[in-house]
């Protein structure tokens, strides 16, 4: 699998290709707003100003899956991540990122690299290489800016692609 063959919705509606960041590593969240891992909005938006520069996408794709903690709809969503936590990174619509109604992208990293693979709250984390391969995933505990997350961005943004 290559998360540059994915597309998703954006939170406001249009068409959000990955493709469109070919090249570039991306950090894929699964985000949620009321959950006891929101508060990791402010250090996601944190690594997106810090390392946008350097060509590293930071991707949030909020989910009702887990405890029914984000039950509201894209306008609320949009609206809570900007006024609560000035998030100017991109973010899908509303996604299933388990079950069978799960979206293309988590059904094949599923299938690809098994259930340990597949978020088991909000703010799971994936990392793609700039070749569009998954690199590493973490659990929800581990925060956006932990060592083991930020050694591997820097690792990866520092990669060549020949």
């Amino acid at each position: 699998m290559n998360v540059y063959e994915y597309v998703f919705t954006s939170l406001t509606g249009g068409s959000l290709p990955l493709g469109n960041w070919r090249g570039q590593p991306i950090l894929i969240v699964n985000t949620a707003s009321q959950c006891g891992y929101t508060p990791q909005y402010a250090k996601l938006q944190r690594l997106w100003n810090d390392y946008r520069q350097s060509g590293l996408i930071v991707l949030g794709i909020p989910s009702n899956d887990f405890g029914e903690q984000e039950p509201h709809d894209e306008d609320v969503i949009a609206e809570f991540c900007a006024t609560t936590y000035n998030v100017t990174f991109p973010m899908t619509s509303k996604q299933h990122v388990m079950g069978r109604a799960a979206h293309p992208l988590y059904i094949a990293i599923r299938e690809e690299f098994g259930e340990d693979a597949s978020p088991r709250w909000n703010f799971f984390k994936y990392l793609f290489d700039r070749r569009g391969q998954l690199v590493e995933h973490w659990p929800s505990a581990i925060e956006p800016d932990d060592p083991a997350v930020t050694q591997q961005i820097n690792r990866n943004l520092h990669s060549w692609i020949l």
